[in-house]
């Protein structure tokens, strides 16, 4: 494959995106295969080492944002038949309703996932405090008249637990969020592949 076809190929493959976006990326990858030339490939040698046009299209779609890739999936479809929009309107007190039932349970999803993470940063946040303000008071309370040795023991060895529980606790919870922004990033990435359709360039 020449340059130009390359290019050619990968221009058309990325239609529908903002026109800056793919003059971007065609400028790109022209100046890698040019950088490639310079180092003494061939020109089928550059391109050829650049990789796949195909693969290279589904990369760049996959990180443009879902408003662009929303965009660009309506913007392809303008070959709409006179069926297509007799069924698209006829069916749309079904399909609309379900729609907006899936992004809304999409949406509750993240929201109940952030906050019980939250919640779990205020609890951890509330032991390593209490622990604070028990020893701060064991501290207050040893020097009244009617200190008790052993109710202070009970004290100094309670702020500890909530220390050492508060430390083991941020690590857990810092597991556990990384378990979610990963499960949120795999529902994001599978949301945004619906609106990627695959290709043979």
């Amino acid at each position: 494959m020449s340059k130009q076809e390359f290019l050619g190929a990968l221009y058309n493959g990325l239609s529908g995106l903002p026109k800056e976006d793919i003059e971007n990326s065609v400028q790109f990858y022209s100046e890698m295969i040019d950088d490639r030339m310079d180092e003494g490939m061939t020109e089928n040698e550059a391109v050829e080492d650049i990789g796949s046009v195909n693969e290279i299209i589904q990369q760049i779609l996959s990180e443009s944002s879902l408003p662009k890739l929303v965009k660009r999936t309506v913007s392809k479809k303008h070959d709409w038949k006179v069926w297509e929009i007799v069924l698209l309107a006829v069916g749309s007190p079904v399909w609309f309703p379900l729609l907006l039932t899936a992004i809304v349970i999409v949406l509750t999803v993240y929201i109940v996932i952030w906050s019980v993470v939250l919640s779990f940063y205020a609890a951890d946040f509330s032991l390593a405090v209490s622990g604070i303000f028990t020893l701060v008071s064991t501290v207050a309370y040893a020097f009244t008249s009617n200190a008790n040795i052993f109710a202070m023991l009970v004290l100094i060895g309670g702020a500890f637990v909530c220390a050492g529980l508060s430390i083991l606790s941020f690590f857990g919870i810092n597991q556990i969020t990384k378990g979610m922004v990963f499960v949120s990033k795999k529902i994001w990435i599978w949301i945004k592949s619906l609106f990627i359709r695959k290709e043979e360039v």
